[in-house]
């Protein structure tokens, strides 16, 4: 597969990811959050907001990688 095709299903992986990830960190604030402390919101408004950064390392990782040498000419 070459780096081009890769970069492309990376791209729309990443979008569907933070996407999925936004929506359910939104619920869970919705459903947990409501009556806690604002510390205790923006303590995980943080961590909901850098978290998808480690799902997406290996998704990057991926489509970074160069392509391989076939040997065909």
């Amino acid at each position: 597969m070459s780096i081009r095709v890769r970069k492309l299903i990376g791209a729309v992986l990443l979008l569907v990811l933070v996407s999925v990830w936004a929506l359910l960190a939104m619920a869970l604030a919705q459903s947990v959050l409501t009556a806690g402390s604002h510390w205790l919101g923006l303590l995980y408004y943080v961590v909901a907001g850098l978290g998808w950064v480690l799902p997406a390392m290996p998704l990057i990782r991926w489509m970074q990688r160069p392509d391989r040498d076939t040997g065909e000419k």
